[in-house]
């Protein structure tokens, strides 16, 4: 018998839903979480919602914390996306290039909303993965490339500083302002617009 890896060895159950992917489940799962939040969302309302029986779902995620680990690490994906822009610029090339790329962050920002509401309002069970191993090595990989990027001296220390500044901004401000948390009653565009002009002229500024 062959040692391959059960979840793609077994053949898929006989249920309905032989053509969920996990990505709908996240997408399902991520709606039902905001809307009544994670410990009050059972894996059988998920099940419902996709109108599969539960065997369906337990073939791609057997817990409801794998569920919420998925959709956390869609988040990490964002500060990836930035770093695979970055490997693909020299260092000349980083500084002029950044406002875009800020822009484009921003951009995935705005379209991932529901994550960053998803974390403000499941707070304590984010806490629970923080001893997850997988967790822990995402971390532990995103910390090191962004430490690397910021350490490197080709780039002068000036712009790796304003770089830093303006990731901060963009995350902070764009958080802060989803459902009036921070900024009272303006929308986060109207937000996201100040941002993308605050870091403009952080990088058009005279040195």
């Amino acid at each position: 018998m062959p040692n391959g890896d059960a979840a793609t060895d077994r053949p898929a159950p006989a249920v309905r839903g032989r053509g969920l992917t996990k990505e709908r489940i996240l997408d399902v799962a991520l709606q039902l979480f905001n809307e009544q939040g994670y410990e009050s969302t059972s894996l059988r309302e998920i099940a419902d919602r996709l109108d599969v029986t539960k065997a369906a779902l337990y073939y791609h995620f057997a817990r409801k914390e794998d569920i919420l680990l998925e959709l956390h690490l869609r988040l990490h994906a964002l500060g990836r996306d930035i770093l695979d822009d970055l490997d693909r610029l020299d260092e000349r090339e980083i500084v002029a290039a950044w406002p875009r790329l800020i822009d484009e962050f921003i951009d995935r920002l705005l379209a991932n909303g529901d994550l960053f509401r998803l974390h403000q309002r499941n707070q304590r069970a984010f806490e629970q993965l923080a001893d997850n191993e997988r967790h822990q090595a995402e971390n532990e990989d995103l910390e090191q490339r962004f430490r690397r990027f910021l350490a490197n001296p080709a780039i002068a220390l000036e712009d790796r500083v304003r770089m830093s500044c303006s990731i901060g901004a963009a995350l902070t401000a764009l958080m802060g302002a989803d459902e009036g948390a921070l900024f009272g009653d303006v929308s986060t565009d109207e937000v996201a617009g100040y941002v993308r002009k605050f870091v403009r002229d952080l990088f058009s500024a005279e040195r």
